[in-house]
């Protein structure tokens, strides 16, 4: 589930004041972090409501969606993850789990084949060095 092997985890998020089309519009672009100084990957966004969007990221930073709204004017009231890959979390409470069907693990399974150990940054370098 590394962020270089770019597995989609899907949210909800409600923000503390209505979503523009110029918010979605630089969320889905990316968002430069200057903490971390990185710009997020571009992202699925979508506008779920007055103050609500659903967003897909195939990256993985520590408190991404967070950081991503606060950089834009926006808090973060709710932050649900709906799915990670091919898995619906459904109505799971938190640290609550459930066995995977047998349909889900064999999709995981396939989705991951290509998948490595190292990070972005690794992956990235490794490309730059011709490896």
């Amino acid at each position: 589930m590394r962020s270089g092997n770019a597995h989609e985890k899907e949210y909800l998020v409600k923000v503390n004041r209505p979503v523009t089309d110029d918010f979605i519009r630089k969320m889905k672009k990316g968002v430069f972090l200057p903490e971390l100084n990185v710009t997020t990957r571009p992202c699925v966004v979508k506008k779920a409501g007055e103050k609500t969007f659903h967003i897909i990221l195939t990256q993985g930073l520590n408190r991404q969606i967070r950081r991503m709204c606060g950089q834009l004017g926006f808090e973060v009231r709710m932050l649900k993850r709906l799915r990670i890959m091919n898995v619906e979390l459904g109505d799971l409470k938190p640290g609550a789990y459930r066995e995977l069907s047998k349909r889900e693990y064999h999709q995981m399974k396939e989705a991951l084949k290509g998948s490595t150990n190292r990070s972005y940054k690794e992956q990235k370098k490794e490309k730059s060095d011709g490896r």
